[in-house]
């Protein structure tokens, strides 16, 4: 049995954050993560995304100025891009590692499994801690249908050397909307099937709606209210079948991708033998991500049953979750309205409120909503389609929610974060005076 003061299970922004912070406090530290070591959003999630969203977009910008100054739209080499992509990832685990080990972090590589409250068992060793930090992150939600294992995860489709000109996306959320958009711009032709009434639902609907055309506008085909059933044939020649409206449909992709929401990773880790209770989003923790029915046990990150499945989040949590552990339970979640992007292309970005939460609140609100194809940010690029709806609380001037879609939005997204956080009036926003021409300086004119 080895003795540990903390261990910590997983290696991305929230476990890492602990082990590091825990460390520096001369507390003995084990770290355990069963795929390489580095989280999710740096090898097979936000920041290789990002990067492959990068080529789409500069598809997209020479494609809208072909005619208007620019002669012949790019065109993107897949296998390059992705070998461009795996200088981002490649270097990761072994730079972990030893960026770990430089910290007389001792790392265990395997599946962790809980023997008991304080214990835990990673391949052939028993580890024993005062604390232990769950921070494994999410995996795909599993759909119990015949065939799902025919699907194509995001870490594959992230990984394929040359990408099919047939594929589906099972799902309506962030990874169906960014790798749709990321795939009609390298040639293929893509079906959304997506089982809810609206896809992003956790979006503003119409600034979401103005998205939606845009993509159909491209040929991204969108089905909504299509329950997959079954998945069948090989790889590169699959059959997916959907329910719409009592009707059966079948259609055809030669690569097929699981976009139909992520779950926490805990199946493996037996909570029952630790006492940790878990509810639909994860671990149930307290206000100090503490385990409400484990006090030895934390949990931060995507894992959590607080806030969103956000890098930014998960760093945060993890750093709560130091502190407590550290100081005893001081500092608390704190459930600030976050920023978060959709990258598509053009990008959507929201922050607070939806209109439709508002009504459910019974607030009075100053609601303005408008397409800005017309105006001249969006002009300049001939951008298609552009808009944004903002809510300011009409009696004291407070900014609840904006929602912007367009080139830049993913930016002017973190100032309506600073004012919604230092609760600058929506006039006081309005009243600034930004660089110009760009994005921000529009600002003044989407508010009351």
């Amino acid at each position: 049995m080895l003795s540990f003061d903390v261990i910590v299970i997983g290696t991305g922004s929230a476990g890492k954050t602990v082990a590091e912070t825990v460390r520096q406090a001369t507390k003995s530290v084990a770290i355990i993560d069963k795929l390489p070591f580095g989280g999710t959003c740096s090898q097979r999630g936000c920041d290789p995304k990002k990067v492959l969203v990068g080529a789409a977009e500069l598809v997209a910008r020479t494609g809208q100025l072909t005619g208007k100054g620019i002669n012949s739209p790019a065109v993107i080499d897949w296998s390059d891009l992705i070998r461009f992509k795996k200088t981002f990832t490649d270097p990761i685990p072994e730079n972990t590692e030893r960026k770990l080990a430089d910290q007389a972090i001792r790392s265990f590589h395997g599946v962790a499994t809980f023997v008991s409250e304080n214990t835990i068992r990673v391949n052939d060793e028993e580890l024993q801690a005062e604390h232990i930090v769950i921070a494994a992150g999410n995996r795909p939600q599993p759909l119990h249908i015949p065939g799902e294992e025919l699907l194509t995860d995001s870490t594959g489709f992230m990984d394929m050397a040359e990408l099919p000109d047939e594929i589906v996306m099972v799902g309506g959320g962030y990874i169906a909307f960014e790798f749709a958009h990321l795939a009609t711009r390298a040639g293929a032709k893509v079906t959304i099937l997506h089982q809810g009434k609206r896809p992003l639902e956790g979006f503003d609907a119409d600034v979401v709606a103005l998205l939606v055309k845009a993509m159909r506008d491209i040929g991204i085909f969108i089905v909504l209210e299509a329950q997959v059933t079954t998945i069948d044939g090989k790889s590169g020649e699959l059959t997916i079948h959907y329910q719409r409206n009592g009707e059966n449909y079948t259609t055809s992709a030669k690569l097929a991708v699981h976009a139909a929401g992520r779950v926490a990773d805990v199946a493996e880790l037996a909570l029952e033998r630790a006492n940790v209770e878990t509810g639909k989003k994860g671990v149930t923790v307290n206000e100090y991500l503490q385990s409400v029915s484990n006090p030895r046990v934390y949990a931060c990150g995507d894992v959590a049953n607080k806030g969103l499945p956000l890098t930014p989040l998960a760093s945060y949590e993890g750093a709560i979750v130091a502190h407590n552990i550290l100081n005893g339970n001081q500092k608390t979640y704190s459930n600030d309205p976050v920023p978060t992007t959709v990258f598509t292309v053009p990008p959507l970005a929201s922050i607070g409120l939806t209109e439709e939460q508002t009504h459910e609140q019974g607030r009075s609100v100053k609601i303005t909503y408008q397409e800005t194809a017309d105006w001249y940010i969006s002009r300049r690029i001939n951008e298609p389609v552009s808009g944004f709806k903002t809510l300011v609380d009409a009696e004291t001037d407070q900014i609840l929610g904006a929602h912007v879609l367009g080139s830049g939005s993913e930016e002017v997204i973190n100032l309506f974060a600073m004012a919604i956080k230092h609760k600058i009036p929506a006039k006081a926003l309005g009243d600034m005076l930004f660089a110009y021409p760009s994005q921000a300086s529009d600002m003044s004119s989407m508010l009351p």
